[in-house]
């Protein structure tokens, strides 16, 4: 173990599994299956890797610490599988550029697949995953992040893809920029491809990220896992777990989708049930839930997160995932205080997403 970690446990591969399924409900129906990469852990621990959690606090504050992801369209995933070797190689790159090794690696975004790509490199390298994040939740482009809210810098990224084209951004104007560039890189690779954002220090990582993300995805999985065999209701056990509030009941009757640019951008309609009978509900996304709307009026829209769960399994339901007869629930959990201030909701409100009016809280009333 080198000298910049400490306070790291080991995950066990039920550890991993709850994360997984925490992971997929705090995408917001973003950040790809987390299915595959589960399956690639549990080909890694039967290969004998292990996968370590790291508590974000106990870093040096010069501790050096890779930031990855899947960048793309979520769709495209289910054709291009997520690979753990393919997923390691911009972070190499990132190193060879540096001239220096990272000493952790964290996700960009806890949620869906992107949650749990940092531990198959966590194993594969024998290096510690952060218990954190940079949204708390799983959101569409580069400047949605905890670090550009903090103006950390954007760069340098490192990008690669199935073939062996090896890419470095040196620099960008702004996180925007960053976003336009690399957005442009992803869609000519075929709209997904692997990265290894800008490289943060331990001090920034304890001050500018989401912490604890990692622990607050397991313990969701848990709850769900717990609720499952109980005969309990495994949606009422997302709610009880993260504070949220079941916002619509139904079933999915109209689904328009399209891969544009290198998302994912559509909307799904809701028919009511039970006690949403006779109502209807529609779900706007860009790779994930930005707004949900009754009647025509919006009743909940980012920063809040907008999680779509199967309304008998509890299982999160991603954007590429939706499908014409599914019951589904609708559950809004609360939004991690930096994405709060004004200048998150200048970055993640909706405007952001281009709706032209200003963010409420579902959780104000």
């Amino acid at each position: 173990m080198q000298s910049h970690v400490g306070n790291v446990r080991e995950l066990s591969i039920e550890d991993v599994e709850a994360l997984s399924l925490g992971a997929w409900i705090l995408g917001t129906g973003g950040g790809g299956s987390p299915y595959i990469n589960l399956l690639n852990m549990k080909e890694l621990y039967r290969q004998g890797y292990q996968a370590t959690l790291m508590d974000p606090l106990t870093l040096d504050d010069d501790a050096l610490v890779a930031v990855v992801s899947t960048q793309g369209a979520p769709i495209v995933g289910q054709e291009r599988l997520a690979n753990p070797w393919m997923s390691l190689r911009p972070l190499e790159i990132q190193e060879e550029y540096l001239g220096r090794k990272f000493d952790a690696v964290m996700p960009i975004e806890i949620g869906g697949g992107n949650g749990v790509l940092p531990l198959m490199i966590a194993a594969i390298k024998g290096i510690p995953a952060l218990d954190a994040d940079a949204m708390g939740r799983a959101y569409p482009e580069a400047q949605m992040t905890s670090f550009s809210v903090h103006n950390l810098s954007c760069a340098p990224l490192a990008m690669a893809d199935i073939r062996e084209n090896k890419i470095v951004v040196q620099q960008a104007e702004d996180w925007k920029w960053m976003e336009r560039i690399s957005r442009k890189i992803v869609t000519e690779l075929g709209s997904t491809a692997p990265t290894c954002k800008a490289p943060r220090t331990g001090n920034e990582i304890k001050n500018c990220a989401v912490l604890h993300t990692a622990t607050k995805a397991m313990d969701l999985g848990r709850a769900i896992l717990r609720a499952r065999s109980a005969h309990e209701d495994p949606v009422q056990a997302v709610i009880d777990q993260c504070d949220g509030l079941r916002i619509f009941t139904g079933k999915i009757v109209d689904i328009e989708r399209r891969t544009t640019e290198g998302f994912l951008r559509g909307k799904a309609v809701i028919s009511g049930l039970d006690e949403d009978q006779g109502d209807e509900f529609t779900l706007d996304f860009q790779n994930e839930f930005s707004v949900g709307s009754r009647g025509g009026q919006p009743i909940v829209m980012t920063p809040d997160l907008i999680c779509v769960v199967d309304s008998q399994t509890g299982d999160g339901i991603a954007t590429e995932n939706l499908r014409y007869g599914q019951r589904v629930t609708v559950v809004a959990l609360p939004a991690p205080d930096v994405f709060t201030t004004e200048r998150g909701l200048e970055l993640v409100g909706p405007r952001a997403f281009g709706f032209d009016f200003e963010f409420h809280s579902v959780f104000e009333g």
